[in-house]
């Protein structure tokens, strides 16, 4: 058996990269598709967020799955990017490693705001996805049902999620209200009527903000979410023109292209009288070229300029850390030894059907050459019998559960294979 994952984040790549080689959820739909083409006996997750971009990949037969260099390659191929250009932001786990960075993920130990709760709801879809899509196996299912019942754990047993901080809050908590004192004087532009828009909306209305306009490729959408608030909508077409008023824009589209560009800025730049402008752009890619970041009066700041603040955050809960992380490797444990006994499992079973039926036959042979004895005598043979193959079994399976124990069985099980002579279980 064999279970990776491959990817970045914002722990090892910066968002120019990430930006370059996220999935957007048609994609990652397009993207598993392929996938399953190309291996079709592996397993395979695609999780793609503002802050990672990770390709958990499983197979029983090692050989069935993608290796790392398979994984970066198709990841290039696909967003037509060489190999060379993204290779050393690629981290690469397997085994127990990738378990562990699962369920880190998940239980948001590894998140840029530590105990945020979208990153769980994002496993959950991605998981969700690839089910849906017939991507998903045996050992992703396993790992990524645990994965979701760890991070209930942490949640449930440690402090890391109560008065957590996503970053919408922190965007408007530490970025929009160090630029602007009020908000109820202000207008407020948000590009994208997805979650990530809702909940900095939520802040911003919290912090008195009253005037909000909604822009969306659907409109639908956009009046759905401004009706919520109290705001208005507007075509996506107006998006540019609706830029010379604002005082305060929040984009968080899944654009794979900037929304608006330096190009685009510079044609209603004069109309704003160069009035402060703060741009909070929290999506990936990103939806504003950062290179509007440098006009007069505009405070730009991306996702990855959240990471000082999020690393306060981070500080002020590691307390909280021994614990969450206790339970992350008691679950890790739990889960190798669970899959371990998954591998070990038809060995065990295929040795002792081998056993049985040599002792049968031989013990047929034996009965018949005694079929005037006592009754009690063909009893305590068997009886001897049974004795024997267990005794002669015991410490071949113990050390097969011993090693299992200690998570590296599969040397022992191709030994114990060879010694025995037992076929391949292909049922």
């Amino acid at each position: 058996m064999k279970l990776q994952v491959i990817g970045c984040s914002h722990h090892n790549s910066r968002v120019e990269v990430r930006e370059r080689i996220s999935f957007s959820p048609a994609q990652i739909r397009d993207a598993l598709a392929q996938l399953r083409v190309r291996f079709p006996k592996s397993e395979a997750v695609l999780l793609s967020t503002c802050n990672r971009v990770e390709l958990y990949t499983a197979a029983e037969d090692p050989l069935g799955c993608p290796s790392h260099q398979d994984i970066v390659d198709f990841i290039a191929e696909y967003h037509g990017v060489t190999a060379m250009e993204i290779f050393d932001d690629l981290f690469e786990r397997t085994g127990e490693d990738a378990v562990r960075h699962l369920f880190t993920v998940a239980a948001s130990l590894d998140s840029m705001v530590i105990g945020e709760a979208q990153i769980l709801s994002q496993v959950k879809q991605a998981y969700d996805t690839a089910t849906g899509d017939d991507a998903t196996g045996p050992l992703t299912h396993s790992a990524f049902q645990a994965a979701i019942r760890v991070a209930k754990r942490v949640n449930t047993e440690t402090a890391l999620s109560r008065k957590r901080v996503s970053i919408p809050s922190v965007a408007v908590a530490d970025y929009a209200k160090g630029v602007f004192e009020r908000f109820d004087d202000k207008k407020v532009l948000v590009y994208g009527a997805g979650e990530m828009g809702e909940e900095t909306l939520t802040y911003l209305v919290a912090e008195g903000a009253r005037d909000i306009t909604i822009v969306n490729r659907s409109l639908e959408r956009a009046e759905l979410l401004a009706a919520k608030f109290g705001g208005k909508s507007a075509p996506w077409e107006q998006r540019l023109p609706l830029l010379i008023e604002a005082d305060l824009v929040i984009s968080t589209t899944g654009a794979t292209e900037p929304i608006i560009t330096l190009a685009d800025y510079h044609s209603i730049e004069a109309k704003r009288f160069q009035r402060t402008l703060l741009m909070l752009d929290l999506a990936v890619p990103r939806d504003l070229e950062p290179a509007i970041g440098d006009c007069v009066g505009v405070y730009l700041y991306s996702i990855d300029d959240l990471a000082a603040v999020c690393n306060k955050n981070r500080k002020s809960r590691e307390k909280e850390w021994p614990k969450a992380e206790r339970i992350i490797e008691s679950e890790t444990a739990r889960f190798m030894a669970d899959l371990n006994h998954r591998i070990t499992a038809p060995t065990i079973r295929r040795l002792k059907t081998q056993a049985e039926e040599i002792k049968n036959q031989e013990l047929a042979r034996l009965l018949n050459k005694l079929a005037a004895s006592d009754p009690k005598v063909h009893e305590e043979v068997k009886r001897a019998f049974d004795r024997l193959v267990n005794k002669l079994l015991h410490p071949p399976l113990e050390a097969l559960r011993d090693e299992a124990q200690q998570g590296a069985p599969h040397g022992l099980i191709d030994a114990m294979k060879r010694l025995f002579g037992l076929a391949d279980d292909r049922r």
